[in-house]
């Protein structure tokens, strides 16, 4: 089953696309989704439609920063049901742990998390799609999004110290500036905002802790989702857990606070093994590591969970039928247009 996302994340779509020349119904529908998720906001929409959307729109136009224009209007709003519970939290911490928490609610391919050490906290952002291809539109909208969150709770003088893209830099980065500040990097391992963990634990001054648990629990009680399928879980925490090393079922298990059997029986119940899901999360980012051109193979078998660029080698040949230094030649010709050399 697909991974879905809630239509709002399309919220001011169709004035974006019409203003750099596109005709906004016409692109829907050529991604096969409805023109209502254009006007509902609550519609559950395929994340992989919204990705080609966000990438052809981007093409088509010749504006490299689609998706962030989208961002720069973003308000807690979207989220849905999610919104009215984060918005009051007590301090931003809090609203990020409940962002993350619940994500799933508003979008299943989503994933954040908040590392800290050192005194620094890290928002680390990861988009898990079905299918492979550029995502750059969605990772930037996605990031811009919580980027907004942020200022609205710390103050349009704050900026983060970092903030970190794996794509490579676009040539304007104009929009980029005004929304994420001056420390703008690309090329990186991971997409997220680096700021003081000290930032996190503003007061929101807004926060009703009586209304936060009331709407908590509905929240709660209309998830539906169901407790015997961890399928979604599981391929998150294969996510987090491949560039550790420590990408194990057991690792799994105890990040669910479940035993290694549970974990395998209830996948079984979902006609799948755990082992499958490690090997496509390394199909599915392996495209990605690998036409980024200053990364090296010893780091993109670390961040695949390979012991060495040998074990990586001789995977990508069984996988792929071809090695992967001659996959990264096609892949990095793709995106600068230029036919590969054999």
């Amino acid at each position: 089953m697909p991974e879905l996302v809630r239509s709002a994340v399309l919220t001011n779509y169709a004035e974006i696309a019409r203003s750099v020349g596109l005709d906004p119904y016409q692109m829907v529908r050529s991604v096969g989704l409805s023109q209502a998720c254009l006007v509902e906001r609550d519609l559950k929409i395929p994340t992989t439609a919204v990705r080609r959307l966000l990438e052809d729109s981007a093409a088509l136009s010749g504006v490299e920063n689609f998706g962030l224009r989208m961002a720069e209007t973003r308000r807690l709003s979207i989220l849905g049901q999610l919104g009215l519970v984060a918005r009051d939290a007590p301090t931003v911490r809090h609203l990020l742990d409940v962002i993350a928490q619940y994500m799933r609610v508003h979008n299943e391919s989503l994933l954040l998390r908040i590392e800290e050490s050192g005194g620094l906290a890290t928002i680390r952002q990861d988009l898990v799609v079905d299918e492979p291809g550029a995502m750059h539109q969605s990772v930037e909208l996605a990031l811009g999004a919580v980027m907004r969150v942020l200022r609205i709770f710390l103050g349009d003088d704050w900026w983060p110290r970092r903030v970190c893209f794996v794509h490579q830099s676009p040539v304007d980065l104009s929009l980029h500036r005004r929304l994420f500040g001056p420390a703008l990097e690309f090329g990186c391992e991971f997409d997220g905002i680096v700021c003081k963990s000290s930032d996190l634990d503003t007061p929101i001054a807004s926060s009703d802790p009586v209304m936060a648990g009331y709407a908590r629990r509905l929240l709660e009680n209309t998830v539906g989702m169901d407790p015997q399928s961890i399928d979604k879980e599981v391929r998150q925490l294969v996510l987090i857990l491949l560039p550790t090393g420590r990408c194990s079922v057991e690792n799994v298990a105890r990040h669910l606070g479940v035993d290694r059997r549970t974990v395998h029986r209830r996948l079984e119940r979902d006609g799948i093994t755990f082992s499958a899901l490690v090997n496509q999360a390394r199909l599915d980012l392996s495209e990605r590591y690998l036409a980024h051109p200053t990364r090296t193979m010893a780091e993109i078998a670390d961040l695949l969970g390979f012991s060495g660029p040998s074990t990586l080698a001789r995977w990508h040949q069984a996988q792929f039928g071809i090695p992967a230094t001659l996959r990264r030649k096609a892949l990095l010709a793709q995106a600068t247009g230029r036919p590969a050399k054999a």
